[in-house]
């Protein structure tokens, strides 16, 4: 994976990975700008300049970035999660200045003006009725995490934010928000796909290179306590076709070294149909209809995670009892040879297939630069994967699954009345199209 990187005088990094083999192109810029920054009684507002920063700028019209895009036979997103902000393209080769020029001008220029602030607010609070309070099991990620992390507020409050914090918010604080993080010397523009670096450094310079430097102050971590005593709660879900539940434990951030030992583990409990959980829960014994296992891979204090929609009959108490008792079978007797090498087999295929594109390279190039101060550790980053043992896994999993660290957090179905008879009510989901609704939302 052939990589370059350099840093203008303005402090914006540029990450170039250049790759001839299909004649196009991918610019992906990454604002070390997410939920947890926020203050308290502001949140929402790094999802918000998501939206916002589709606006217009200075030399671009409102819409006009999508046309410039689309035109050109390309296709760009944007997303925001609780550690960074992301903008992305991909373009022909030949149209890479259209999307240095475009991101550039939009970093420099934002249009901030009061109809814009006005019509993105609605837009969020809309987002947040149809994709959070209108979709099955959604709204009970937002809880698991509150209750996970409460008294932290990076990871505490969602990244949707407060809708009583948007109503409030005046033009003004989103305008000093975007002028703190939205700078050359916050931000990391990657590169990855048909170009020659010369001549991509030198747009980069010409666009970006003019845009001051900002200087904000760094973010101050405010500092996790570690949880005690177990957690529980629930959260009625009027959508939920089928009781479910949420766990928790808290473990240390990605990349480091028993975080990898974790996700190891999480790959042998539920992925795919031979994953120990599965097999007992949803193959054989039928408790539950879905068993999802992972880690949030957060910048900060991390979350080893479990979600199970139970099937029809079933209490969480008996999903609960065969949880505990494979995490504990793990902290006991570990994990077999087979399921080990299955799970780094599971690793090296989705890693590989995951740097195929070049949009997909410019992405974790772009992170690992943001995040860790360097993108080439993308590089190693399959062998610490590959060089978990069957100790270390047996190791975190006698170190982290106490009730002590552990939040459970139940999601109880309300169901509205049955509509009158003379009224066709819709079918209630089955069970596979409700687990199927039940991921996160990341922006």
């Amino acid at each position: 994976m052939p990589l370059r990187v350099e840093r203008l005088d303005n402090g914006l990094r540029v990450v170039m990975s250049p790759d001839h083999t299909s004649p196009t192109v991918a610019v992906a810029v990454y604002y070390d700008v997410g939920a947890r920054v926020e203050e308290q009684g502001r949140s929402g507002f790094a999802h918000l300049f998501e939206h916002m920063m589709f606006q217009g700028s200075a030399n671009v019209a409102k819409g006009e970035h999508f046309r410039l895009v689309s035109t050109q036979g390309g296709s760009l997103n944007g997303t925001t999660s609780e550690d960074r902000t992301n903008y992305f393209e991909t373009l022909p080769s030949n149209a890479l200045e259209v999307g240095i020029f475009l991101e550039a001008d939009r970093m420099r220029s934002l249009a901030i003006t009061e109809e814009h602030f006005e019509n993105q607010r609605q837009t969020v609070m809309e987002e947040r009725r149809q994709t959070y309070e209108n979709r099955p099991y959604v709204l009970s990620y937002l809880q698991r995490d509150a209750l996970s992390y409460q008294g932290y507020w990076p990871y505490e409050h969602s990244v949707i934010g407060d809708m009583s914090d948007l109503r409030r918010a005046s033009l003004e604080d989103v305008r000093s928000f975007h002028d703190r993080y939205y700078a050359p010397d916050n931000a990391v523009i990657s590169l990855a796909g048909d170009f020659e670096p010369d001549a991509a450094l030198a747009f980069v310079r010409q666009h970006f290179g003019a845009i001051p430097a900002r200087h904000a102050p760094p973010w101050a971590d405010p500092g996790f306590t570690a949880q005690t005593a177990e957690r529980m709660g629930s959260i009625d879900d009027r959508l939920a076709p089928l009781p479910a539940f949420h766990l928790a434990y808290h473990i240390p951030p990605r990349r480091t070294p028993d975080h990898y030992a974790l996700e190891i583990l999480s790959t042998v409990l539920a992925n795919g149909e031979s994953s120990r959980l599965y097999q007992e829960l949803v193959k054989q014994r039928e408790i539950a209809s879905s068993i999802e296992v992972g880690t949030e891979d957060r910048r900060g204090p991390d979350v080893f995670t479990v979600f199970c929609v139970l099937a029809s009959g079933h209490q969480p108490a008996e999903a609960r009892e065969v949880i505990y008792r494979q995490l504990d079978a793990v902290a006991h007797q570990g994990v077999t040879t087979q399921e080990l090498d299955k799970a780094r087999t599971q690793f090296r295929t989705a890693f590989v297939f995951g740097l195929q594109s070049n949009l997909g390279r410019a992405r974790r190039l772009a992170e690992y630069e943001l995040y860790d101060g360097n993108a080439a550790l993308l590089r190693s980053e399959l062998d610490r994967y590959l060089a978990v043992t069957p100790a270390d896994v047996q190791r975190v999993a006698a170190t982290y699954f106490a009730a002590t660290n552990r939040t459970v957090l139940d999601v109880v179905p309300r169901h509205e009345a049955p509509a009158p008879a003379a009224a066709a009510a819709p079918a209630a989901p089955t069970p596979a199209a409700a687990a199927a609704t039940a991921a996160p939302v990341r922006h």
